[in-house]
């Protein structure tokens, strides 16, 4: 029999395998190779690749309301204490920018998105009675099971809210009004659903009452449409925004006045950092952003009417010059008034 073969490695020996299993000599033999230590650069962006791949979108893109908060995660919103925190302390500035009178007197207050009633809770230590809006049957029945306060009524306010007219002294809602902005069904359009919304919100306030509605707008665009519509309806207010430069703390609320703008209707300065209204030299700072601005104020303007023109350009003007060349001509053409011209309507 020939001897067996022998490699070294360092000061040890060992006998080879039969031919057919032979491993190579040296230590890359015996131990795996060694993985390249990534660079500090290569770790960050692989930190970031992994925040955000897991990342979860925004409730309103992932499905309907009223499909995604089903039974489990209706009770999954209300038993988290991070979520009673948030939706707390977001009511309170709420209740705060509503500015209602402080003379003892409860006020009927209106909470659109109610969910689970925990907003209507704030409105419940302060006295007021409210009634709630929501479109979700399964945070509803979390509410009645906590006993809340408020009246519930289960309702798309996509559609309109359905109350009289002036019978509701202040509004708020909470996370509630970006859901308007897309189209869960091919019969809704954002824009006709947030039309519906702030004028039915509009008639049935009080005169001089105000609306305040957080949202997360997904975009700039988004933010534009809402408070255009707002204004559309008849609101005067603007957007107010706390804690501007946080991405985390950074809240915004459309506060609406039910009524013409005047010296009793102008809005507040949104927070800064750790409570503290903002300054004025961060007011006057010139970098030109829209994020930085802390309240955005817009007019009330309601679109006039567009003047209805006949394709063949046959309006008033012509008609009054045809019946003119008639009464050169001789014949019998009756007399112009106000009416001359004007179409009539298919009722009476």
């Amino acid at each position: 029999l020939q001897p067996t073969k022998t490699c070294s490695v360092g000061n040890h020996f060992r006998e080879s395998e039969p031919s057919g299993a032979q491993q190579h000599c040296g230590a890359r033999a015996h131990h795996p190779p060694r993985r390249r230590r990534r660079s500090l650069e290569e770790r960050h962006r692989g930190k970031g690749r992994t925040e955000r791949v897991g990342r979860m979108p925004r409730p309103e893109i992932q499905a309907p309301p009223d499909v995604f908060y089903n039974e489990a995660e209706a009770r999954k919103y209300t038993t988290s204490s991070r979520i009673i925190e948030i939706q707390a302390r977001i009511s309170e500035r709420a209740l705060e920018l509503l500015a209602l009178p402080n003379d003892g007197v409860p006020k009927l207050l209106l909470d659109i998105g109610c969910g689970s009633g925990l907003s209507g809770e704030t409105l419940t230590e302060h006295g007021h009675h409210w009634i709630g809006y929501d479109i979700s049957k399964s945070m509803l029945d979390v509410a009645l099971e906590r006993e809340t306060e408020g009246d519930l009524l289960l309702a798309d306010m996509g559609q309109g809210l359905g109350l009289r007219p002036g019978v509701i002294d202040g509004a708020i809602s909470i996370s509630a009004v970006q859901w308007l902005c897309n189209a869960d069904k091919s019969s809704h359009d954002p824009r006709l659903r947030l039309k519906a919304f702030f004028g039915s919100l509009y008639r049935c306030l009080a005169r001089g009452a105000r609306a305040v509605l957080q949202f997360y707008a997904d975009n700039v665009k988004q933010s534009e449409m809402i408070v255009t519509y707002a204004m559309r309806a008849g609101f005067a207010g603007g957007v107010v925004i706390d804690w501007p430069h946080s991405s985390k703390a950074k809240k915004s609320y459309l506060v609406l006045t039910c009524g013409a703008p005047s010296v009793h209707t102008s809005l507040p300065k949104g927070k800064g950092e750790d409570g503290e209204m903002c300054s004025d030299d961060d007011d006057d700072d010139s970098s030109g952003e829209d994020g930085d601005r802390t309240v955005g104020i817009y007019e009330r303007n309601r679109p006039k009417k567009k003047q209805k023109t006949k394709k063949n350009g046959k309006g008033k003007d012509w008609l009054l010059r045809k019946k003119a060349q008639m009464r050169r001509k001789g014949h019998d053409v009756p007399a112009d008034t106000k009416y001359t011209g004007r179409k009539r309507k298919t009722y009476f």
